[in-house]
């Protein structure tokens, strides 16, 4: 049976969302193109009448799941924002959770397609979180830009550190929670 163009387009999104997840939970390495196509819910062989190569696939789930991410951030305040992010929860499930915490390291070792949907995903999410901070001159804009970098990174290195930890390790939390008491303004 022939399958209609919205239904193969369907597909094609259904394969780069089940591919974000796994890759988030698996690293690009840990998942294989047979494995991902089963868990699907299709052949090993329809891959390539969606995908040129598996790091097209890589490209194209890594935008789907960095687009997740920043639609997460939208309208949250950062004690909110920072409360979901440096969380256990977050920590122990990186296929539901931030791609640049999941995958950056392993992006670093790809080609520059998906390098340039890793910078393009920070740079969504930078204006993301411009937009929470509100207007600002261009001195203060270059100073909110500097903060808001290097709270992102300070997210990612606590998520990517406290995963290196044993799961049952007292480390693993401290570092979240001296993240978070270090991020989150004094009240």
């Amino acid at each position: 049976m022939k399958v209609t163009k919205a239904q193969a387009q369907a597909n094609r999104a259904h394969i780069v969302e089940t591919a974000s997840a796994l890759f988030r939970e698996r690293g690009y390495d840990g998942v294989g193109v047979a494995d991902l196509m089963a868990a699907a819910g299709f052949t090993h062989g329809g891959f390539y009448k969606h995908f040129g190569s598996k790091a097209d696939l890589m490209a194209e789930a890594a935008a789907c799941g960095l687009a997740s991410s920043t639609a997460r951030s939208e309208g949250v305040d950062l004690a909110q924002y920072l409360d979901r992010y440096l969380s256990r929860e977050h920590r122990d499930n990186p296929a539901a959770g931030c791609t640049l915490a999941a995958l950056s390291s392993d992006a670093a070792r790809q080609p520059d397609a998906v390098k340039a949907v890793f910078a393009e995903g920070l740079e969504q999410l930078l204006e993301t979180l411009q937009a929470a901070d509100g207007p600002a001159d261009a001195v203060d804009e270059q100073a909110q830009r500097a903060r808001r970098l290097s709270v992102i990174a300070t997210l990612v290195g606590a998520i990517t550190l406290s995963r290196a930890c044993p799961d049952d390790s007292a480390l693993a939390d401290e570092i979240l929670e001296a993240c978070r008491d270090r991020l989150l303004p004094p009240q």
